[in-house]
């Protein structure tokens, strides 16, 4: 397989090419295969919770359907990751998208002929959850396989806005529609959606299995990716301070709800008025992600990672100081546009400075650090509600989100071009 290298052009030249020349056909095919399988998984997450509702009133065990799909990440993330860089990555991604296609529709098929129950829910979350560890984790492997490395901001910030929209804005509402025609009709949507992404994947092209010399064992495999990902002091460091600032959010919206819904809260909204503030957020991200690759170019990567950790300080923060929804709602805002930036060019750099034979190991090892913070952050914030008062927990974490910053002393402009340096770039 022939892996394309970084192009040797000017800015100017590459602003002069147009947008759809330079990313290529094959990157637009995956960006709507990306668009329409993360539109059947919003839908999925959405729905289930709300199928589950049928069969048990039992708090703890509709909000199980969300552990199962999420317990994956925990246990399945670094085999993932394995096999992705063993296998064509493009496969994988069919594959796991017609493993979710076949579950959404067995399961609509179960649920129209009535013999299914709250534990099948639980099975097919799950089997989805495998599925999804796979299909992200060579999703973000294949990109420097289709465009140039310099363009990497840009096809990361068109994807990641896709994705977003998607997932966060068209999924949630759809699914409650989907809902209220039935149950089943809920669940073969999104095996619909899934079949025409594998559709679009299939017209993608290309062998996309990275070279192995030698053979070793999953196990030997999934050890090799790790001790990259530590050794190397940058990825470490961005790793580590991205599961910092995953467990201060996780604290604070696991108890924002309680901060912000009912006439007797302190900032007073009603749900529909909560679904707006988080909107808020979501519509930032979108932007931000649109935006990244002209920011990163007019700040400097490092100056716009910094500014990225202040303003999620600022997000988990904001409740403590203020509460005007429209205030918490206009930090929301700008405060995901730069997360998005952060999300962008770290990415982005993982992708530059990582040997395409370990990438899929170590995306799979970085979001394990990243995404394995979230239970603990929620339990914790809980904790701290209990004995502080809903209002501490946002000021805690605020605090503690700035003193990632002491990590920017490592993640700076020279560490970056050192780095993509050393990866011969």
């Amino acid at each position: 397989m022939t892996i394309r290298g970084p192009l040797r052009t000017t800015d100017s030249v590459v602003m002069a090419t147009p947008a759809a020349e330079r990313l290529g056909a094959r990157y637009w095919r995956l960006w709507s295969a990306s668009a329409v399988s993360n539109l059947a998984d919003g839908i999925v997450k959405i729905g289930l919770p709300l199928v589950a509702i049928g069969y048990t009133n039992s708090p703890a065990l509709v909000a199980g359907v969300a552990l199962a799909f999420s317990l994956p990440w925990l246990l399945f993330a670094l085999p993932a990751g394995a096999l992705v860089d063993r296998l064509d990555r493009r496969r994988v991604m069919l594959g796991a998208n017609t493993v979710r296609a076949i579950l959404a529709g067995a399961l609509a098929l179960a649920i129209a002929l009535d013999v299914s129950s709250i534990w099948l829910l639980y099975a097919v979350a799950f089997g989805a959850g495998v599925a999804e560890t796979l299909y992200d984790t060579s999703a973000q492997s294949i990109l420097p396989q289709l465009v140039p490395r310099e363009l990497l901001p840009r096809a990361n910030g068109r994807l990641n806005a896709a994705e977003r929209t998607a997932n966060q804005f068209i999924g949630p509402p759809l699914a409650g529609f989907l809902v209220a025609g039935g149950t089943a009709v809920a669940l073969a949507g999104p095996a619909g959606l899934w079949a025409v992404a594998v559709g679009a994947l299939f017209v993608v092209g290309g062998r996309f299995r990275v070279e192995r010399k030698g053979s070793a064992s999953l196990r030997a495999d999934i050890a090799e990716g790790l001790r990259f990902l530590w050794r190397h002091r940058l990825l470490r460091t961005l790793a580590v301070m991205v599961g910092g600032s995953n467990f201060a959010t996780s604290a604070i919206f696991g108890v924002l709800v309680l901060y912000a819904v009912g006439p007797g809260s302190a900032i007073g909204l009603s749900a529909p008025g909560y679904g707006l503030l988080l909107t808020a957020l979501s519509a930032g991200i979108v932007l931000g992600s649109l935006l990244a690759a002209r920011i990163e170019r007019w700040f400097g990567r490092a100056r716009a990672l910094g500014v990225s950790v202040v303003a999620c300080a600022g997000i988990v923060g904001v409740p403590a100081l203020s509460t005007n929804p429209f205030v918490v709602g206009a930090f929301f805002f700008v405060g995901g546009i730069l997360l998005a930036i952060w999300d962008v060019i770290t990415v982005s750099l993982r992708q530059r400075v990582t040997p395409d034979h370990l990438l899929g190991r170590v995306n799979s090892g970085y979001r394990l650090v990243a995404w394995g913070s979230l239970p603990l952050g929620a339990a914790a914030g809980g904790l701290l509600a209990e004995l502080f008062g809903l209002r501490a927990v946002f000021a805690i974490m605020a605090v503690l989100t700035l003193t990632l910053l002491l990590g920017m002393l490592r993640v700076t402009d020279a560490a970056i071009h050192a780095a993509e340096r050393d990866a011969g770039i």
